[in-house]
């Protein structure tokens, strides 16, 4: 769900040093820069009097060759513009003050900077500029130090959905906000989003009673101060806690409530968040037809602002199936249409962010144990091939190389032996691994998803397994994403966690599989070419086929299959 106004926050925070009143008509130049900002926030209805204050700021500051006053009125010009044209200005703000020991600039203009360009949708230099803003402000301004901190948490929880990444970083904003006067105007409603966001990111991560908690203080603490519009956010949250915890109808009360002041007060994302857990609440009362309406006004904000994030896609899945089951193939492929081209859209994004996140936020205290790590590994991959360099030039001396090949052989043949006739304890660890019990909380806990989604795309996999869809020689991830109603993210996931294996090295293990088990049960297959089998097995390549043979058993698959043949009938 959409953190409340990010964006309008920034202002609350920015700005409490500006005060409003009237000022006599001298000459703009000649006042105070004070009375200046005054005259600026005196006239917010009008944007064409704030950019003549705005402007004369700037002329004042550059004839007084005042740093921070010109990059002070760079930003004011910059507030009453949108996308580049603001962007432009606060790097006119940035360049002027980067080099000053200045409490507010140029953190102020890196924070905004980042706000714009995450609306653009450029997470990655958004995601530099508030590194930046934080870097700055923690440097004399530990307010703002903060602020930036949740900046960062907030993109990271709704644009890459690294949910459990950012509530670390919600939990120590919650922990500095809560010794503060969290009543009073200055701390009010950073306090409140951040009580937002921990319940938020709680519910993300199916943490419901601990979501229930945050829901409950944030609206006792909004009801206090009269924060209108955060008590109906806490409201609706609630309501979407109350459908993961299958409470339809309660859910159904809450988010009626808090829906039509949300699209009173324009707050289009989680209007959007209102319209999907309604569907998602008819849906699991059994109300399909309500859950389609819901699901389609879900669509509609989206075609409007072109923003959503991976919460809200499951609606897509339910269109799809409605409509492919009411045999409407135009909806039907309409809704794949756009399911496909958001799929692939967040799949972009999430790539490109996680690198930045990788290299510039988490990485860098990481890097010295990895390095540690690595050179540690190396070693001993170098000991490990030194020892069997000793080995082989011990079998050399005693045998020569025929002594060598008989070693490698044995070596092979052991493995033949462990491949067709697995012991007992073999067999039933991988039983249990296929069979276990699907604990809910270790669930969430590692992949951030529903244990009942898991759960059932866990079934899903093992239908695509029984029938043989890995053999199919163009699957790749999104083509199986489709074919079982999810999306990419959710089935990478689910089979990096519960398969522990990449999609490919999955795909691969079962059909290297499937292609012992069809060699051992088909003789006349042993007489195939290896490029031959390849095909057979759904690979593109004679090389693609012995690589993934060898890479699960460690020998290559001509050896399996002259090893078979000379197996006694």
């Amino acid at each position: 769900m959409t953190n409340l106004q990010s964006i309008k926050l920034v202002l609350l925070v920015l700005c409490p040093f500006f005060l409003l009143g009237q000022t006599s008509d001298k000459q703009l130049t000649k006042l105070t820069y004070d009375q200046i900002k005054k005259l600026y926030y005196d006239n917010e209805k009008s944007k064409s009097k704030q950019l003549e204050y705005a402007n004369a700021y700037v002329l004042k500051a550059k004839n007084e060759n005042k740093a921070i006053e010109k990059a002070r009125g760079w930003y004011l010009i910059s507030k009453k513009c949108t996308g580049i044209r603001a962007i432009q200005y606060l790097d006119s703000a940035i360049v002027v003050s980067k080099d000053e020991n200045d409490k507010k600039y140029p953190a102020y203009a890196y924070s905004a900077k980042g706000h714009e360009l995450r609306k653009l949708f450029r997470f990655r230099e958004a995601l530099d500029n508030f590194i930046l803003a934080e870097k700055k402000a923690s440097i004399n301004n530990i307010d703002f130090y903060y602020y930036s901190k949740f900046s960062i948490a907030i993109l990271r929880s709704e644009e890459l959905g690294e949910v459990r990444e950012a509530l670390q970083l919600y939990r120590e904003c919650f922990n500095y906000y809560k010794d503060k006067d969290i009543r009073g105007p200055q701390y009010s409603l950073p306090y409140q989003g951040v009580i937002f966001a921990l319940a938020d990111a709680h519910k993300s991560l199916l943490q419901t009673d601990s979501a229930s908690y945050y829901n409950k203080l944030g609206y006792t603490e909004s009801l206090i101060t009269k924060q209108k519009e955060f008590n109906a956010l806490f409201t609706l949250n609630e309501g979407a806690n109350l459908v993961l915890k299958k409470n339809y109808k309660a859910a159904l009360d809450s988010i009626k409530k808090a829906l039509p002041l949300m699209i009173s007060y324009k707050n289009e994302g989680n209007t959007l968040a209102g319209y999907y857990y309604l569907g998602r609440s008819y849906e699991g009362l059994g109300n399909k037809y309500l859950a389609l309406k819901n699901f389609i006004k879900v669509d509609s904000i989206y075609g409007k602002t072109k923003r959503i994030t991976p919460e809200f896609t499951s609606g897509y899945t339910f269109l799809i199936s409605y409509f492919n089951k009411k045999g409407d193939q135009v909806n039907q492929l309409k809704y794949i249409t756009k399911y496909m081209s958001i799929d692939s859209m967040l799949q972009k994004r999430y790539k490109e962010l996680n690198k930045v996140l990788l290299k510039e936020y988490d990485t860098p205290h990481l890097f010295a144990d990895k390095e540690a790590l690595i050179q540690s590994l190396q070693k001993k991959q170098s000991v490990s091939s030194v020892g069997i360099l000793i080995l082989g030039i011990l079998v050399l001396g005693v045998g020569g190389f025929g002594g060598y090949q008989y070693y490698l052989k044995k070596q092979y043949r052991k493995r033949f032996e462990a491949i067709i006739r697995p012991t007992s304890a073999t067999v039933e660890s991988v039983l249990e691994k296929d069979d276990r019990h699907l604990d809910e909380y270790e669930t969430q806990k590692s992949i951030g998803i529903a244990a009942e989604v898991v759960q059932l795309l866990l079934e899903k996999l093992a239908d695509f397994e029984s029938t043989r869809g890995f053999l199919e020689h163009t699957i790749s991830i999104q083509k199986l994403a489709l074919q079982l109603n999810t999306n990419t993210k959710y089935l990478s996931r689910v089979i990096n966690e519960q398969k522990g294996k990449t999609f490919v090295h999955y795909i691969n293990d079962l059909r290297i599989t499937h292609a012992v088990d069809q060699l051992q049960a088909q003789p006349k297959l042993r007489n195939y070419t290896m490029l031959s089998l390849a095909k057979e097995f759904g690979f593109n390549s004679a090389e693609s086929f012995s690589a993934a043979f060898y890479k699960k058993h460690k020998i290559k698959p001509s050896f399996f299959i002259k090893s078979l043949e000379s197996i006694k009938q």
